[in-house]
């Protein structure tokens, strides 16, 4: 057996007189696939700072193996003193690394390496990191949260590389699809230590419920032991002096005991405040387009949104889905086609960057504005403090300035903000960005058990597939087609997922007077095969829904089946003219490339 490449012994480290690591202790042998979990704040990017050698514990050791190659992605990645992203790329590589990796990492990423740091969007930014860990090859790497900022074309790309390297992985991530497909064993961080679970991140969730029942069982055994000797201490006679003075120091001693544990953390508490009833129709899009800079984001879309429905849009980021939102939900005119809006709605929108949030606020104003120590949640008066509480704040958080909140803290702020306002409409931008998997957990609930509608934007995989019961894709030069089901439910109906093909930044090159042929490609080949496909079962599903509305008598007998197969048709249509386009434009392309 090979000896580990990573150990960590013994590792303290406290702050303000709170032990956030205790006697914690790490293994990394070759070939591992290890996903750290835990509650935000638990300590995990702590504790990869420390396995980096970043940051230094209190007490203990690190030991990493003579000429093993480690690379560490940090949450937040710090692109400043570099003049180009090649530069900061670069700098990453080890003494022996070819120089051009760099550059060819980059292009694989879709990334210029001549750009400025400064320039670069959050997404690019990440992208630019990742390129610097990944271009080295190294022996073991550590990700804290790798796919934060990126769309799902760049994490389906990083799954597919994570998987074909021969590095150990340490991964964090709120992304449960993606810790699924690659780790093979957990690391959970609780209340200090780790425990190591040798299975994968699917199994995980059952293994966390019973360690914590066990404990709910042990600490109820243990209460119940105090109260006997309680009652024995009050009660019992007081001969035999010594033998009373030993069981006394016993029930001072499970005292201590039941003191110093250290119970699990609370679950958020999240209740959504519904507004009244909207109409049957949420919003209804005809024709609609919109275009910026002679470059089409929306073209020719007619959709309808109706009460409960819950849309999920998905799409590589600068595709257009904030401007899509935007004009189904009346705050955007499009160019093109009309968008008229349910009656009764009552919005509430999350935004991605939480620009709503005011730096200088403390925590208790901006859940209050300013005004009381009162929220209205659900329709009543709640103490502010009370309802910090169901969001895991503490009552000495309440003066503390936003800008000192964690990522995590500033997530579960802007739902306290959101969920506490009445509403029949949400509108939720990324809303899952920075959340612990428990929080996850409980927001798919109320979600669940929502009545109004929902409009979801989110790059988690396994999070669209809790909650959406549609997905609305981007296909390219502004088209944009209605999935039935969640984001999986897409892929099948699609044919395959988010294209990871990000266009590597090229020079220009000048014009010779003669336009090489493109390449039919085995992707072309099989999404000319899979759009066929797709376009036979909807022609198969069209003729089926024309024979029973040709039915003179459904109206009559089921107007409710009636409404429902006259939408499902038009919805097959729209879908049936989208995929002809889509195979029109493959069948050119197989002929520009000699009709191979």
């Amino acid at each position: 057996m090979a000896p580990p490449l990573l150990t960590l012994q013994d590792i303290h480290l406290g702050f303000g007189g709170t032990a956030l690591l205790e006697a914690v202790e790490l293994m990394v042998s070759p070939g591992d696939r290890l996903c750290l979990v835990g509650r935000n704040g638990c300590g995990k990017s702590t504790l990869l700072k420390i396995a980096a050698g970043i940051q230094e514990p209190d007490r203990g050791s690190r030991f990493v193996q003579p000429g093993a190659a480690l690379r560490y992605l940090p949450q937040a990645p710090d692109l400043t003193g570099f003049a180009t992203v090649l530069d900061y790329v670069a700098a990453g590589l080890g003494d022996g690394d070819d120089p051009y990796v760099a550059r060819a990492m980059l292009e694989q990423l879709g990334l210029s390496g001549d750009a400025a740091p400064h320039s670069l969007s959050g997404g690019e930014v990440q992208r630019a990191a990742l390129a610097r860990v990944l271009a080295p090859k190294p022996n073991i790497l550590l990700l804290d949260e790798p796919t934060n900022h990126l769309d799902l074309p760049a994490i389906e790309w990083l799954e597919n590389t994570l998987k074909s390297i021969n590095a150990a992985l340490v991964l964090v991530s709120h992304d449960r699809r993606f810790l699924e497909t690659l780790a093979a064993a957990t690391l959970w961080l609780d209340r200090g230590v780790i425990r190591r679970l040798e299975r994968g991140f699917a199994h995980f969730e059952a293994w966390r419920d019973e360690i914590f029942e066990n404990e709910r069982r042990d600490r109820h055994k243990l209460d119940r032991r105090i109260a006997r000797e309680n009652d024995w201490l009050r009660y019992g006679v007081t001969a035999r002096r010594k033998r009373n003075q030993g069981r006394l120091r016993a029930l001072r001693a499970l005292r201590r005991e039941r003191r110093d544990q250290r119970p699990a953390t609370g679950a958020v508490k999240l209740a959504q405040t519904e507004g009244a009833v909207s109409g049957k129709l949420i919003a209804e899009a005809v024709s609609i387009g919109k275009s910026y800079g002679g470059r089409a984001l929306v073209k020719d879309l007619s959709m309808r949104i109706r009460r409960g429905s819950r849309l999920g849009v998905v799409g590589p980021n600068g595709v257009g889905k904030t401007t899509l939102i935007n004009m189904l939900t009346g705050a955007l005119a499009p160019d093109t086609g009309t968008v008229r809006l349910g009656a009764n709605l009552d919005m509430i929108t999350l935004d991605q960057r939480r620009e709503s949030l005011d730096p200088a606020w403390t925590l208790s104003e901006a859940l209050t504005g300013g005004e009381d120590n009162t929220v209205m949640v659900q329709g009543k008066p709640r103490h502010v403090i009370g309802y910090m509480k169901d969001f895991l704040f503490t009552a000495d958080q309440a003066r503390t300035p936003l800008a000192a909140l964690s990522g995590g803290e500033r997530g579960r702020l802007m739902l306290a903000r959101a969920l506490a306002r009445p509403s029949n409409l949400l509108v939720l931008d990324e809303p899952t960005n920075d959340l612990d998997l428990e929080t996850l957990d409980l927001l798919q609930e109320m979600l669940g058990d929502y009545t109004g509608t929902l409009i979801l934007v989110s790059h988690d995989r396994d999070f669209l597939d809790r909650v959406a019961t549609s997905i609305i894709a981007a296909e390219g030069d502004g088209r944009w087609v209605e999935y039935a089901g969640g984001y999986s439910d897409m892929i099948d109906q699609r044919g395959g997922g988010e294209t990871a093909a990000m266009r590597p930044a090229r020079r220009q090159k000048k014009s010779s007077g003669c336009r090489p042929k493109r390449k039919f490609s085995f992707k072309d080949k099989h999404a000319l095969a899979a759009v066929g496909g797709r376009m036979t079962a909807l022609q198969s599903t069209i003729t089926g829904l024309r024979a029973d509305l040709a039915d003179p008598d459904l109206f009559g007998r089921d107007a409710a089946a009636f409404t429902i197969k006259s939408e499902a048709l038009e919805a097959a249509e729209n879908n049936l003219a989208a995929a002809e386009e889509e195979w029109l434009a493959l069948e050119m392309r197989r002929e520009e490339a000699g009709g191979k």
